[in-house]
């Protein structure tokens, strides 16, 4: 121990007068070390081995920073450290105390004011833009169902009022009423001869009668007979066959018939292009020229080939769809 301590110095000696710091600073002084090169070789601010020696603990972090700044000092200077440590001030260790309370009581500061109520939160301008928010997606969400339900409730009326009108008219002027009075006016004009401007006034009133609620008769119930005829009448069949119809017979060596949209490049021997053309549905085109004939049919499964009359299955020599065949 005494190899350690730094000879014409004892800390033991001024241990009853000096502090902490100042026992720190004699003992450097007495080595003629400067403070500075004591903080380079340690690696700490001056300022803080100024504070150690001046007894100033409150510019430092704590009292476990203070007590190992003095150790560093104390080995530094190679002086015992016991009875600088036995001053400086004692670590306080952590106490654990009971909380009645328990853990999830809410902290509240003293200073801070009342808690905002409900409606003061409602108020603030996130929340209200939340709520627009909110409203604006509902209404989206919502106005497609509102819009479909408003044209059944608007016809509805109609298509229930219908049913009433008709069944009315039958039962003002039932259909064996208004027959009875018609045929024998026409029966009795085509016996005689006679125009019905030159008859009596009281048949002529009855048959003008008789016309004028036949007449009615038929147009209340036009609706329910014509509307079924509508809808059954226009055959798709005949409207597709008339352009095939109508197409001449195309002639040449090599003839194409499209079901559907397709095309057709014939080219001849010379290099020439005698046919190129996209074909429509159902017509027909036929391509001549100086054989051999190199030909590609764009939609093979779709296009029909005749070679000099004869059909050609384009199944074996397509590919993709696409077919590519020689005539010679």
């Amino acid at each position: 121990m005494n190899e350690m301590e730094t000879p014409g110095y004892s800390p033991e000696a001024a241990a009853e007068s000096l502090s902490p710091g100042a026992m720190l600073r004699r003992a450097r002084e007495a080595q003629g070390l400067h403070i500075a090169a004591l903080a380079v070789s340690l690696k700490v601010p001056v300022k803080k081995i100024e504070a150690l020696e001046g007894d100033r603990y409150d510019q430092l972090p704590d009292a476990v920073f203070v007590r190992a700044l003095a150790s560093s000092v104390c080995r530094t200077l190679k002086i015992d450290p016991a009875p600088i440590l036995a001053r400086l001030p004692q670590n306080a260790g952590p106490r654990l105390t009971h909380n009645a309370s328990g853990i999830n009581t809410p902290f509240r500061v003293p200073g801070d004011g009342p808690s905002p109520s409900f409606w003061g939160q409602l108020s603030r301008p996130a929340v209200l833009g939340v709520m627009a928010l909110l409203a604006g997606a509902l209404v989206l969400v919502f106005l497609p169902d509102i819009q479909r339900l408003r044209p059944a409730s608007t016809t509805a009326p109609d298509t229930a009022a219908m049913p009433a009108a008709v069944a009315a008219s039958d039962a003002v002027m039932p259909p064996g009423v208004l027959a009875e009075p018609a045929l024998p006016a026409s029966v009795a004009s085509a016996a005689t001869g006679v125009s019905p401007v030159t008859s009596a006034p009281s048949a002529a009133t009855a048959t003008q009668s008789a016309s004028m609620s036949l007449s009615s008769s038929v147009a209340l119930s036009t609706p329910t007979v014509a509307s079924p005829t509508l809808v059954i009448t226009p055959p798709p069949v005949v409207v597709a066959a008339a352009p095939v119809a109508s197409q001449p017979a195309a002639s040449g060596i090599v003839v194409f018939t499209a079901k559907v949209q397709s095309w057709v490049e014939v080219t001849d021997a010379r290099g020439a292009v005698p046919l190129r053309k996209i074909i429509a549905p159902g017509e027909a085109v036929a391509a001549s020229g100086a054989l051999p004939l190199s030909v590609i049919v764009g939609k093979a499964d779709s296009t029909l080939v005749q070679v000099r009359g004869k059909p050609l299955d384009l199944a074996p020599l397509s590919r993709d769809n696409v077919a590519r065949f020689e005539v010679k």
